[in-house]
């Protein structure tokens, strides 16, 4: 059998019983440099009953990512790792595992049919193994790039994690299968920016957009609104900071949420606290599009620049909020209560510029369409020079956040600046887009934009098992192209789009069908 190195091998031992594997430490496994001493900024549970949690520490500088993984209730061992889209097959993974005599920890890497095999080149490296009240705590390191083939590179964006528990001792490494596991999928975006946070003004007040005591459903997939209005007289305003409130005990059931605001043409809004499919659901929520804020699973949070805020209240802005929140809910689990929402940080002390709102991308229309059977096909929508020259102040905008977003096939979602006709800049990039994973990201580097300049969004789709042809359009089943970016000072220029021309579509398909 092969086993990681000697400096690894004998973390733990392990001991059987008629019931169960229990771990007992007995010396910590050092390999590699010592573990920082910063806290861990970043935490989420993996799996849907919290027994897994992770944290993790990034440093740019050396490059590389410290996790740290939690696992409350171990049995005979456990697998962490990434792959490209969430599967278990060709994954990335660090294991834990036991052949009922001794415990072993090390890199491996899962074949197409889900078998491990052990990496010839150790990347993920264990730093500490310690048993703690809350359960056995791993401390390990792994570099974003490894220049090892069978390694998953860590870049900016979406990362699929993956995680299987071990019920029972194996003989070897390569005698585990993960279609034999518990195994599941966590979402995330590991390579957080690493910017400073400006101090909040001394007269912050807080506002609180809470779910009001939800039963969730017991069914996997909920979307759940609620509407709230604003105080009486609530005056102009600038949001300055943002972050999560979760109930306590949901935060594996709670995967997102965002408020919006409502059309500020709409007089009323009726009260409403439901799943938002819901056929009592009332019409005019469809005009709450306007986000306030959006927060996701292991996202910190989310604070403006120093010289800008979003704002809200007062003339010309509707007193009606949406809260939307996500439950996502595998384990079909009944009777929970939930009032988590977001809290808004804002001031009534205006800062020097109004944030904006820009939409990107390709516009919403049945001849924005994708072939089916595709695996990765590329719709790209402009932000042309004239409308920047048109739009934009002398001086340009400043990109400060952006937020990805497509429908269920979508799989890559590119923004980039050109100048001159030149590509200059990435604005946002996520090679591994999900869906089932938004949120607004802060950008490592402001973007500022010029008249003249060209904004250009790519958006790759998979319809390999749809057997028609997929429109741009609202609904789930079909498709859009967006970037929401965030930045300031604010234009008249909400929507930057383009669409495709029914012209060259026609020949298109008139080309496919020869």
């Amino acid at each position: 059998m092969q086993v990681p190195s000697p400096s690894a091998r004998e973390a733990a031992s392990m001991y059987g019983t008629a019931v169960a594997v229990f771990l007992v430490i007995l010396v910590a496994a050092l390999q590699g440099s010592a573990p920082p001493e910063s806290p861990f900024p970043y935490r989420i549970p993996l799996d849907p009953e919290g027994t897994l949690e992770l944290s993790w520490n990034v440093s740019y500088t050396r490059e590389l990512v410290h996790f740290q993984l939690l696992v409350r209730e171990l049995k005979a061992g456990v697998l962490f790792g990434m792959s490209d889209r969430g599967q278990l097959e060709d994954a990335d993974l660090a294991v834990l595992w036991t052949d009922g005599d001794k415990a072993y920890f090390g890199d491996a890497w899962s074949d197409q049919r889900g078998q491990l095999h052990l990496d010839p080149q150790q990347d993920y490296q264990l730093l500490r193994a310690q048993r703690t009240p809350a359960g056995l705590s791993l401390l390990f390191k792994r570099p974003f790039s490894t220049c090892d083939p069978r390694d998953y590179l860590i870049e900016d964006g979406t990362v699929h994690l993956v995680y299987g528990i071990l019920e029972q001792p194996f003989a070897s490494l390569e005698a585990i299968n993960t279609s034999a596991l518990q195994t599941g999928l966590q979402r995330v975006q590991l390579l957080k920016p690493d910017i400073s946070v400006p101090a909040l003004p001394p007269d912050t007040r807080t506002m609180e957009v809470r779910a009001p005591d939800v039963l969730v459903p017991g069914q996997e997939t909920t979307y759940w609104c609620y509407v709230t209005e604003l105080p009486g007289g609530f005056s102009r305003h600038h949001i300055v900071m943002y972050e999560p409130i979760v109930t306590e005990g949901n935060e594996a059931l709670v995967h997102h949420m965002e408020v919006f605001q409502c059309a500020a043409e709409l007089e009323s809004v009726p009260q409403f606290s439901g799943p938002c499919d819901s056929k009592m659901k009332p019409a005019r929520l469809n005009h709450c599009r306007h986000v306030l804020a959006a927060w996701a699973l292991g996202a910190k949070a989310f604070y403006y620049p120093e010289e800008a805020g979003l704002a809200f209240g007062g003339a010309g802005s509707s007193r009606f909020l949406r809260l939307e929140v996500h439950y996502h809910n595998p384990l079909r689990m009944q009777g929970r209560r939930d009032s988590s929402g977001i809290r808004l940080y804002y001031t009534a002390t205006l800062r020097r510029f109004d944030a904006g709102i820009m939409e990107l991308g390709l516009v919403y229309t049945p001849v924005m369409a994708i072939p089916p059977q595709e695996e990765a096909f590329v719709l790209t929508g402009y932000c042309t020079d004239k409308c920047t020259q048109l739009a934009l102040p002398p001086s340009g905008i400043h990109i400060f956040a952006s937020q990805l977003h497509t429908h269920l096939t979508g799989r890559k979602v590119i923004t980039v600046l050109a100048r001159g006709g030149r590509e200059r800049e990435v604005v946002n990039r996520d090679d591994h887009y999900s869906p089932h994973f938004q949120e607004i990201r802060m950008l490592k580097k402001v973007v500022s934009v010029h008249p003249g300049d060209v904004l250009i969004t790519s958006c790759t789709y998979n319809t390999g098992d749809r057997k028609l042809a997929t429109v741009g359009g609202f609904g789930i089943l079909e498709e859009m192209c967006v970037n929401y970016v965030h930045y300031y000072p604010q234009t008249q220029l909400e929507l930057c789009k383009s669409s495709v021309d029914p012209g060259f579509l026609q020949k298109y398909f008139h080309l496919v069908n020869r």
